[in-house]
C-alpha cells in the first residue's frame, strides 16, 4: 500500500473550528485513501480525517502542526490536496 505523510501548520486565526473541519472532511472523503490526522503540537492523538467529530477532537489552534497521513492508491493526491487546503486557510478568506 502507498503511504504518504505531509506536515502542515495551521495559519488560520480561528484554527480548526466547524467550517474548516467540514471543508477538510469533505475533501478527504473524495479520496479512496484512508486519511488520519495527528496534532503533533498538542496531544499527538491520531484521528480519522474523514470524521468531523474526530477532527474536532484535535483542538487545532493557529500555530499547531498537523501530520496528515494517507494510505491507499490515491494517497499522494489525498495528502497533497489536504495539506494544500490547510495552507490556503481552508479557503475561508
Amino acid at each position: 500500500m502507498n503511504e504518504v505523510v505531509r506536515e502542515v501548520v495551521i495559519t488560520h486565526q480561528e484554527g480548526l473550528h466547524a467550517r474548516p473541519v467540514m471543508k477538510f472532511v469533505h475533501l478527504a472523503t473524495s479520496f479512496r485513501a484512508r486519511v488520519s490526522v495527528t496534532n503533533i503540537t498538542r496531544s499527538g492523538e491520531t484521528v480519522d480525517g474523514k470524521s468531523a467529530m474526530h477532527m474536532m477532537l484535535l483542538e487545532g489552534t493557529q500555530g499547531c502542526t498537523l501530520r496528515i497521513q494517507a494510505v491507499g492508491e490515491d494517497a499522494e493526491d489525498a495528502a497533497t490536496a489536504l495539506a494544500d487546503l490547510v495552507r490556503r486557510d481552508f479557503d475561508l478568506e
